[in-house]
Formats: C-alpha cells, sequence, structure tokens
C-alpha cells in the first residue's frame, strides 16, 4: 500500500477515536447534569464507573499518535494534527474528570434537603457540553474561526461562576450552619469553571494544528 495512503487512514483512525473520546465525554457530563436535576445518585455512579472508559480512550488514542510519529515521520501540518491530538486528549480527560466531580457532589448532597437552586451549575454544565460539541467539530473540520467562537462561550461558564460565588458567599455569612453545603458547591462551581478552560485550551490547540501558531484565549 501506498504509505501516504496508508498515513491518511491511520489519521482518519486517529480522528475517528477522538471524536468517539468526546463524545463519551460529552455524554457523561450530561448524565451528571441529569443526575443533579433529579437527584439521580444511580446515574451519578455511572459517571463515577465511566471515568475509565475514557482514561482508556486517552491511552488508546495516544499510543496509536505516538505510533504514527515514530513510523510515519510527518511534518508540517500533518505533524502539528498529531500534536494536537495530544493536547486535546489530555484536556477531554480532564473535562472528563469534572464531569466525575459534578456526579460525586450530587451523590454527596443526595441525603439532605436541597438549600439553594442549581441552575447556575446547571447553565454551566449545558454551556460546557456545547463547548464540547463545537470544539470537536472545528478540529474535524480544522476550523479555526470556529475554535475562536467556541472559546467566547467560556465567558457565560466564567459569568455564572462569578455570580454563584458572590451569592454563595453571601449565603454563608447569612447562615454559618450551611457553610458545609455552600462550600461544597462553590467548590463543584470552581471545577465546572476549570472545565470551561480545558475546553479552550482544546480549542488553542486547534487554531495551532491549522495556523501553527500559539494563540492565548484564556485571557
Amino acid at each position: 500500500m501506498n504509505t501516504r495512503i496508508m498515513f491518511l487512514e491511520e489519521m482518519n483512525r486517529l480522528r475517528h477515536d477522538l471524536l468517539a473520546m468526546a463524545t463519551r465525554v460529552e455524554e457523561d457530563l450530561g448524565k451528571a447534569l441529569s443526575a443533579l436535576r433529579s437527584n439521580d445518585t444511580e446515574l451519578a455512579n455511572e459517571v463515577k464507573a465511566g471515568d475509565a472508559v475514557i482514561n482508556a480512550m486517552q491511552i488508546k488514542i495516544e499510543d496509536e499518535a505516538a505510533i504514527v510519529i515514530a513510523t510515519q515521520q510527518p511534518v508540517a501540518r500533518d505533524l502539528r494534527e498529531l500534536v494536537t491530538i495530544f493536547k486535546l486528549t489530555s484536556n477531554f480527560e480532564r473535562v472528563g474528570d469534572h464531569a466525575v466531580h459534578l456526579a460525586k457532589t450530587v451523590i454527596r448532597l443526595s441525603k439532605e434537603p436541597p438549600f439553594r437552586s442549581m441552575e447556575r451549575l446547571e447553565r454551566m454544565t449545558e454551556t460546557g457540553k456545547e463547548m464540547i460539541r463545537d470544539s470537536i467539530a472545528a478540529f474535524l473540520a480544522h476550523d479555526a474561526e470556529g475554535a475562536r467562537k467556541t472559546a467566547a462561550l467560556d465567558d457565560r461558564i466564567d459569568e455564572e461562576h462569578k455570580a454563584l460565588t458572590e451569592e454563595i458567599l453571601a449565603l454563608m455569612k447569612e447562615h454559618p450552619e450551611l457553610v458545609k453545603k455552600a462550600a461544597r458547591l462553590l467548590q463543584t462551581s470552581n471545577q465546572l469553571e476549570r472545565m470551561g478552560d480545558h475546553i479552550t485550551n482544546i480549542c488553542e490547540g486547534i487554531i495551532y494544528m491549522v495556523e501553527g501558531k500559539h494563540e492565548e484565549l484564556n485571557e
């Protein structure tokens, strides 16, 4: 088989596997969101169990990408895409970790009566799901502008995080008996804010892949 054709087939397999990983991360984030809305600990435990699957997907993709680099010795844009794949798998894996953290929050709070609305956390998670979908689409299309638009959605997460932080700090001051519960929500909000940063890192990688330049989007 022609070496170039073989290389293109290997790249297509890597792209397919990365799409599968991103899809799984989005699905787990969606499950964690559903668990939060319905106080469903069984679903939350599914998210926790699924973390091992995402980790295995990351290892498989990175091992395959390393073999392609070693055997095909790609250059220029091909090499940039392979380097970007490593960045994407690492950051998608971290987003999966944040989904697990959200699931753990559901489990910890499940036996306690609700003391405030979870709407801000829900909106942060919904935006994260949207960013995952848009970022993997930008990667597959080699769309740098699409990556920039996706990264801009992180402003929504930051705004919700800031507002929730202010609300929780005020709640702690007014109701000291709720400090432990409130602190847990604040930690979860911090985790979701970091989720947005990781997807923004993915977008930076896509811009590097397409345009060959490093662009800072986390401002």
